[in-house]
């Protein structure tokens, strides 16, 4: 889907979803938080803080809580999209429009807004090193455009694609990892652009 500059276009774009999306944006702007768009898609924010976004797929339409691992998710639904990458967001699907329970979302909004207004939130690991793999450092070193698209990305973007090279295991696996990506960072896009909001 092509990126939405508004809220009613992001919504309007994703027809399989649009009855959910609209009615997951009723139950957010009720709840007080700021409406905008990020990488994209529909945000929600609290003081210029990311709390909470919302997406669709082919399969779900999801809650997007960047700081969700510290709600107590007393429904269960919570999940983590990227286990091992992922250490603060937690995402919520639906399925269907009856899934969609406004009370509770309210309560993990209201839980969320907590959070992050009392300073709870989890940062991310800047400390870290930045270990690029010999595989992905040769095929930047042969190819200007993306190496140049590196470079410029932050280098938490820069460690997603070092990442993602180094977890595969097998050599075959890794170079068919390099192809699809080098065109990304050469366009100077980020490997999970598209789930960020």
């Amino acid at each position: 889907m092509p990126t939405a500059l508004t809220v009613d276009d992001y919504i309007e774009r994703a027809e399989l979803w649009s009855d959910e999306l609209a009615r997951l944006r009723d139950i957010l702007r009720s709840t007080g938080l700021d409406e905008t768009i990020k990488w994209g898609a529909p945000c929600y924010t609290s003081g210029g803080k990311n709390i909470v976004g919302i997406a669709a797929f082919t399969s779900y339409v999801g809650l997007w809580f960047h700081q969700g691992a510290q709600l107590s998710d007393p429904e269960g639904v919570l999940i983590n999209a990227q286990p091992g990458t992922t250490k603060a967001m937690r995402q919520w699907r639906f399925t269907s429009a009856k899934e969609i329970k406004t009370r509770a979302i309210k309560a993990y909004v209201k839980e969320a807004i907590a959070i992050e207004t009392a300073g709870k939130a989890i940062k991310p690991d800047r400390a870290k090193p930045l270990v690029v793999p010999a595989e992905l450092r040769d095929a930047l070193a042969t190819n200007a455009a993306a190496k140049a698209g590196f470079d410029a990305l932050t280098k938490g973007k820069q460690r997603e694609y070092a990442d993602h090279i180094s977890e595969a295991k097998r050599d075959a696996t890794k170079l068919r990892r390099i192809e699809k990506i080098l065109p990304l960072i050469a366009a100077g896009v980020g490997l999970h652009d598209k789930y960020r909001c």
